[in-house]
């Protein structure tokens, strides 16, 4: 019996060894693992730990509205020049177009700026005036104003483009300037010849006026001679009557 236990202990001992290897405890990491898979449990919200503000804090908070991009039609401005021609009479302001309808003018002086100087492209005679004829600049324009001589003969609208000033003589410089509440632009001149364009008129006019007068004093006399023609007739009827 002794000597059977003798022989066993030893091969306990090496089970015992064996189990251990295959049954090892658990590491670290494999603890990691295992917590890992366990599952969560929701913790309790303490009220004391939560320190929400009171009203009177989100009344001194200014509340910000959010932005709201404009969008602008391609209507309301169409980025193209305006219908404008500064020679052209009548037509509407080019920064009324433009307030108008959004189309761009070309760069316009303001009312605060003296205007800059037409363009005067002649001046002729028409029969019965001398008339001018010009194009507006590209500034803020009230009214035109025509000099003969040095002197103011004629003032006229920020629309027009031409004008009468009458007649004019003798060889004269003739300027236009346009004004605005700044004051007047530089002016605009040319040397106005009548170039005898009035003056077949004046002969005419001066030699039906001698033609008239002849014939009148044709007439007159006539008159006076048939006048006097009766007057001796009856006067020797009368003498040839008292002789007999």
């Amino acid at each position: 019996m002794a000597a059977a236990w003798d022989l066993s202990f030893p091969l306990i001992i090496i089970c015992l060894v064996f189990i251990r290897s295959y049954c090892s405890l658990p590491t670290a990491s494999q603890d990691a693992e295992v917590y890992s898979m366990r599952p969560l449990r929701p913790r309790r919200l303490s009220t004391e730990s939560l320190n929400l503000p009171s009203d009177d804090y989100y009344d001194d908070v200014d509340t910000v509205s959010p932005v709201i991009p404009i969008r602008v039609s391609p209507n309301e401005q169409t980025f193209k020049p305006c219908d404008y021609s500064p020679c052209t009479e009548g037509q509407t302001p080019c920064p009324k177009l433009s307030a108008a309808t959004g189309c761009l003018c070309p760069g316009f002086t303001l009312h605060d700026t003296p205007p800059e100087a037409p363009n005067l492209r002649s001046v002729s005679w028409n029969g019965s005036d001398v008339v001018l004829q010009w194009c507006a600049p590209y500034s803020h324009v009230i009214a035109y104003v025509v000099t003969v001589g040095g002197q103011e003969r004629q003032a006229f609208r920020e629309d027009k483009r031409s004008g009468a000033v009458g007649a004019i003589d003798h060889i004269s410089q003739v300027c236009i300037v346009a004004v605005n509440e700044a004051g007047p632009s530089d002016g605009t001149c040319m040397m106005y010849q009548p170039k005898g364009n009035r003056l077949p008129l004046t002969a005419g006019l001066i030699g039906g006026a001698l033609g008239l007068l002849l014939l009148v004093l044709l007439a007159v006399l006539l008159w006076r001679h048939r006048r006097q023609r009766k007057y001796e007739a009856s006067i020797s009827m009368h003498s040839a009557a008292e002789s007999q």
